[in-house]
């Protein structure tokens, strides 16, 4: 079980001073508590239930600008004595990195707002049985529903506190529920599967397990007998689980150490148009029940909400400390770190805004075109933003979705992807990471 706040704020300050004790000139630690519980259901039959209880104690120092970093799951006064000296060894024999270093303590936020992050409910092995079971079955209740490969239900508890010898000392606890189903339609080497999830903070904020079955079965079935079709260029619109991908190459391709590197497609294009007009991408950390939300980042740095891309045009990089260092910038709060991981940029609650048009205008404007629902392999160049991936789906004929396709590969360039992107207005928080349908002009299809 998780320790109380105050006694894991003591436990890593008496790190911290075994650390200094043992020649550090800095340190910081983060305790990483959790406790997770799943049930997994196929073909009626439960598969499995688990429960698991981790806990991990995470220690970085720095010996002027070397740096180490150690952990331990053993919090026995003696065990951390020891790692804190032998992470203070390791810093010695290191080479130094002139961009390492705590934060100025005049940067760190004090102020953690609360932001519901943590559902006080527990829920049971056979509450989360009982969902399972609705799910699977009407899943298998669609027409055409053949076989099952599952469903599974989960509740998780994680608490994170992070404390440093430049002042900082913070915590929150997150829950995360999830439900998903996966199924497959059809027989022999006809058939085909497809799945659906609900993934939410608070059990009562999923959605209902009979729809995350049913949807899972009809998009299996939806898939049967597709066709192969000629290679061409054509609109492609995503729908929104597939469009979300594009805002996770812009996130890498924005991140500070990809610019500090000069590796990214993106590297000269900051204050620049890189999306139409009134294309907006926001970054929130401080979305109330929000999946990737945070008080406060890896580093103890205050997190505000940002548009990334205001009006088409790139406003900022996302930057932990060390990036933003080498780019002569200030953090933007955006660190993430692990209890054996340095800190590195990532995003919080990410999203493309929508746009005017609903999904079946986007649609009903092309006369052929192809319609992405499943996406496979990562041919994407982030130096070059070359771009070019398996995907599976429908094709669009005179406005309408015709028929099934598969084996078939979408490419294009992610400049030219972004600067024709158009957002339908059917934008749904589901994932941490979303964005509405999109369609994009003159993609290249490579089939037959």
């Amino acid at each position: 079980m998780p320790m109380p706040p105050a006694d894991a704020v003591a436990l890593l300050q008496d790190v911290i001073r075994k650390a200094l004790a043992a020649g550090a000139d800095a340190a910081d630690a983060l305790v990483y508590d959790s406790v997770m519980l799943s049930v997994t259901e196929r073909m009626a039959t439960l598969e499995r239930i688990e429960r698991a209880e981790s806990g991990d104690l995470g220690l970085r120092v720095f010996v002027g600008h070397r740096v180490a970093m150690v952990s331990s799951t053993d919090r026995k006064s003696e065990v951390l004595a020891e790692m804190a000296q032998r992470a203070v060894a390791m810093a010695k024999a290191v080479p130094e990195d002139p961009f390492s270093g705590l934060a100025d303590p005049d940067s760190l936020t004090h102020d953690h707002p609360d932001l519901d992050v943590c559902d006080p409910e527990e829920p049971t092995p056979e509450h989360l049985l009982a969902q399972v079971k609705a799910m699977e079955e009407a899943a298998r209740a669609v027409p055409g529903v053949t076989n099952s490969e599952g469903a599974d239900a989960s509740w998780s508890r994680s608490h994170l506190c992070l404390a440093a010898s430049n002042g900082f000392a913070g915590d929150y606890t997150v829950t995360r529920r999830s439900l998903s189903a996966s199924v497959l339609a059809g027989s022999g080497t006809a058939m085909e599967s497809d799945y659906d999830f609900s993934s939410a903070i608070y059990g009562s904020d999923l959605r209902a397990p009979v729809d995350i079955g049913r949807s899972a079965g009809e998009r299996a079935v939806r898939r049967l007998n597709p066709r192969k079709v000629g290679s061409r260029k054509v609109p492609v619109v995503y729908d929104p689980r597939m469009a979300r991908s594009l805002l996770g190459h812009l996130s890498s391709a924005i991140g500070g150490p990809a610019i500090a590197r000069g590796t990214s497609f993106l590297k000269d294009k900051l204050g620049e148009r890189i999306f139409p007009d009134g294309v907006t991408i926001t970054d929130d950390p401080l979305v109330r029940r929000g999946l990737r939300s945070r008080p406060f980042d890896g580093e103890g740095q205050p997190v505000v909400r940002r548009d990334v891309v205001a009006d088409g045009v790139l406003t900022t990089w996302l930057l932990d400390l060390r990036s933003a260092r080498k780019l002569g910038l200030v953090s933007t709060g955006h660190a993430s770190r692990g209890t054996l991981s340095p800190p590195s940029p990532s995003p919080s609650n990410l999203f493309l805004a929508p746009g005017g048009k609903a999904p079946d205008a986007l649609i009903g404007e092309i006369k052929e075109g192809f319609y992405v629902t499943q996406m496979m392999g990562m041919g994407v160049n982030g130096v070059t933003g070359d771009y070019s991936r398996g995907a599976s789906g429908f094709w669009i004929e005179d406005g309408q979705l015709a028929y099934p396709v598969s084996e078939v590969t979408v490419a294009g360039n992610l400049k030219d992807m972004f600067l024709t992107l158009e957002p339908a207005n059917d934008l749904e928080f589901r994932y941490g990471v979303d964005a509405p349908t999109v369609r994009i002009d003159g993609m290249t299809v490579a089939g037959t």
